[in-house]
This record gives C-alpha cells, sequence and structure tokens, in this order.
C-alpha cells in the first residue's frame, strides 16, 4: 500500500544530494540545480559567479539561443522577451547555468561581431539584472563579444571552436570568469567536418583541451572556474563523437571538470536514424553514460529530463539518496 503523502520523506530540493536533510512533504515540487554523482578523488570544485559546485555536483546548462536559424528551436528564442522567458524557465526547471548563444555553429548567413552582440550583449545585462545569482554563460569564440558580455555580469566565456581567437581567454582572466576549453577538430568556426582523420581522436581531445586550460591558467584564469569539452559533433563524425563518449574517463582523469554538449545532436540522430525532433531518448541515454563516465555539466534543451535523468544516474550509483520515500515506509 502507498504511504500517505503527508507521512513522506525526501531530499530538500536546493541541498547536495546523498546529505542529511530534515524531511519534506511529497509535494513540494521545487526543482534542485544539481545532483551528486561520483567522480575522480582529485576533482575540485567548480567555482563560477557566486556558485560552487561540489565536486560530486552533476550540473545541467541550459542552452538559450538568440538566434533566428538554431537547428533545434528554430528561431523560437530569437526576441528578446521570448529569450527572457526561456531563462526564467530553465531557472525555475532546476537549470544551475544558462548559456546564452548569438551564432548557430553550423554554416549559414555572416554574423558579424557587431550582430552578435546585438543579440547577446545587452541580453547578459537584462538577464543579471532579473537572475543576480545565476550563473551565466555566453557562447561565443570572439573575444570582443566576450569583454563585453563578461563587463554586463556574464561568469562563464563557453569558447566552442577550440581557442581560435587566443585573446579570449585573456579575456577571461582580466574579468574574473570562467572559460570552456574545447575540442573543435582545429577547424575555423562554422565550419562542417569533413572526412575528418585522426590517429586517436581522444588523445587529440585530450591534448588540446588540456593544452587550452593550462594556457588560460597560465594567462590568470583561475584554475577552479575552466572546464573542458570533448566537442561533440565539432570537427568529428558520428563514430568520434561515439568514441569520445565512452572513453570519457580519460577526460576525467585529467582533473579538469568536463563538459558535454550533446543535447539533440547529428550523432544522436545518425545511431538511431532520427530526425531532429526525436532525439531525445538518445541523448539522455547519452546523458547518463557520460554522467557515469565522469562528466559534471551537462548542456542541453530539455533541462527537466534532463535534470531527471541525472539524478537517476546518481541515484543508481548510491551518490544520491531518494527524492521521496514512500514503498516500505508504512
Amino acid at each position: 500500500m502507498d504511504a500517505d503523502p503527508a507521512e513522506t520523506t525526501a531530499l530538500t530540493p536546493h541541498s547536495p544530494i546523498g546529505s542529511p536533510t530534515a524531511p519534506r512533504t511529497a509535494t513540494s515540487t521545487a526543482a534542485p540545480t544539481a545532483v551528486s554523482s561520483a567522480t575522480s578523488t582529485t576533482a575540485s570544485p567548480l567555482r563560477l559567479g557566486r556558485r560552487v559546485f561540489g565536486p560530486s555536483e552533476l550540473v545541467v546548462m541550459a542552452i538559450v539561443n538568440r538566434t533566428p536559424d538554431s537547428f533545434f528551436d528554430r528561431g523560437a528564442t530569437y526576441g528578446q522577451a521570448a529569450a527572457l522567458d526561456a531563462v526564467d524557465r530553465a531557472v525555475g526547471d532546476g537549470a544551475g547555468i544558462v548559456d546564452i548563444g548569438g551564432v548557430k555553429a553550423a554554416p549559414g548567413g555572416e554574423v558579424s561581431p557587431a550582430e552578435e552582440l546585438r543579440r547577446v550583449g545587452g541580453f547578459v545585462a537584462a538577464v543579471r539584472a532579473r537572475h543576480p545569482d545565476l550563473v551565466i554563460s555566453v557562447d561565443t569564440w570572439r573575444a570582443t563579444v566576450g569583454r563585453v558580455v563578461a563587463g554586463e555580469g556574464a561568469d562563464l566565456l563557453n569558447d566552442a571552436w577550440g581557442g581560435v581567437d587566443p585573446q579570449l581567454a585573456e579575456v577571461a582572466a582580466e574579468f574574473g570568469t570562467g572559460l570552456v576549453c574545447t575540442h573543435a577538430g582545429h577547424l575555423p568556426p562554422r565550419t562542417r567536418p569533413h572526412r575528418m582523420t585522426y590517429d586517436d581522436v581522444v588523445a587529440d581531445i585530450v591534448t588540446t583541451t588540456v593544452g587550452l586550460a593550462e594556457r588560460a591558467v597560465a594567462l590568470g584564469v583561475r584554475a577552479d572556474a575552466v572546464l573542458i569539452d570533448p566537442g561533440h559533433d565539432f570537427g568529428k563524425n558520428s563514430r568520434h563523437s561515439l568514441e569520445a563518449t565512452r572513453r570519457l574517463p580519460e577526460l576525467a582523469a585529467t582533473g579538469w571538470p568536463v563538459l558535454v554538449a550533446m543535447s539533440n545532436k547529428d550523432f544522436v540522430g545518425e545511431a538511431l536514424d532520427t530526425g531532429v525532433d526525436e532525439r531525445l531518448e538518445g541523448t539522455l541515454a547519452a546523458t547518463a553514460i557520460s554522467a557515469w563516465l565522469g562528466a559534471r555539466v551537462f548542456r542541453a534543451h530539455q533541462v527537466v529530463a534532463t535534470l531527471r535523468t541525472l539524478r537517476m544516474a546518481a541515484a543508481i550509483r548510491g551518490d544520491a539518496d531518494l527524492a521521496v520515500a514512500r514503498r516500505g515506509v508504512v
């Protein structure tokens, strides 16, 4: 027989999962911002803005694109009002980080630095005013853009194109922001891979991302604000992306926090032969496996589904307690 909800215990939603907490009723609807999972014993806290994410926390980075042509949302959050609503939803759903982008990754019409700033510049300031404690990330490879958004309150510069503008790391050091160091196959921005070959794709990922991370720290970026990203589908075919996923422990073993950006990407679609709108299950499977293998931050379109997947992975590993305890209690 099911327990009465009033007699059910669970974790408080914003406490680290696995830590002792006071009971709450099963009717609480607040969303957690991170879940706990096992990581390397050498892992360190990640400090971004006003937040400190522990070595065992799994964090959702919500995607909000201020672009008219993004592959997934197709411009749904291009307008400022729609984008602000999307940020509010992401925060309410439990995202620990919101990543704001102004240029789609794929080839397309030219987006000048001025146009990119028109899309993301003032928007970062508006988000900061609405959410003072939110970790705000901006997806840009340009130092000129990074400088403006860092001045408006961005906490993290998400360089998805592998340090193509070396001054971006200098901006991160100057403003005290974090930096994502990504493997993009040594390609120029907005370039699709064509017959890419590697002697060992993961060895190249490790060498490249660790090199970028060490350079950033040498320039003055705080070591506890640097992440590495294997760059799924960036400069890679789908087999490369799958190999990068199953060999994530090699990235985690470097000691740098690992961010994965896999949400609804082509390697998922090619594994399942599905279109963009039918890749959620594959994305969540890749998410659970990546959490198991040591990734700590997960860039995602669907925040709630991703957070639930991470909570389940952590619970199976024994690093997260039950959210609600009913079975066998009464």
